[in-house]
């Protein structure tokens, strides 16, 4: 878990914490809840979100239980450092849909001496490292995994199962889209999806007179 108080109260400089996991696993409720403690406290903080991300508002970070905290959607990891200027502490929801760059720009603002805190999927839906969060994920002090629970076994879920065949990587979308489930489960649902995909040809179809194909 991450600490709020470091010991050398002379060091200046800020960390970054990182929450990361499944679809459903309260990835924005933690994010949410760590960024009211920190209003709550008087501190400056702002918060930010990918401008893409239209699900629930165009504004508000909303998390799956309705708990929601104002931000400001930015079009590109750049258009952060000048917002938040001045802040103690900086909020990002869903990283992953952001470029490369904000890897650099959480490191820049916890060299300034801010608190950042950055919550996204660690995986996508074909369970491959997700776009910036492996490196945030490294250069990061704290790291919290959050689970959800599996839709099919009731265990902890770390996966994201897509339930459409839309094979685009980036899908916004709620349960009709997606379902957390256990690595047993996500392997299962997966091969399920490869041997249904598997051209069989039918064999009334196959020309058993090689000859005649020759001639």
């Amino acid at each position: 878990m991450f600490l709020e108080n470091t010991v050398n109260q002379k060091e200046q400089f800020g960390w970054i914490e990182v929450i990361c996991g499944s679809m459903f696993s309260g990835k924005t409720e933690e994010l949410i809840r760590r960024l009211k403690r920190a209003q709550f406290a008087k501190q400056k903080v702002e918060i930010f979100k990918p401008a893409i991300d239209v699900r629930y508002d165009e504004e508000m970070v909303v998390s799956h239980d309705s708990n929601e905290i104002r931000s400001t959607p930015v079009p590109a990891a750049a258009n952060i450092p000048i917002l938040a200027d001045g802040c103690d502490v900086v909020g990002i929801d869903e990283a992953q849909f952001f470029d490369d760059e904000i890897v650099r720009i959480c490191n820049d603002l916890a060299n300034k001496g801010i608190r950042v805190i950055v919550a996204g999927l660690d995986m996508d839906f074909k369970g491959n490292p997700f776009g910036p969060m492996p490196n945030l994920m490294a250069t990061a002090e704290y790291v919290t995994k959050v689970h959800a629970v599996c839709t099919r076994t009731g265990n902890l879920a770390q996966y994201s199962f897509r339930k459409s065949a839309n094979d685009s990587l980036v899908l916004l979308g709620e349960t009709d889209e997606y379902e957390p489930l256990s690595r047993a489960a996500y392997y299962k649902a997966t091969m399920r999806e490869k041997i249904k995909n598997i051209n069989v040809e039918d064999p009334q179809q196959i020309d058993t007179n090689p000859e005649a194909s020759n001639g």
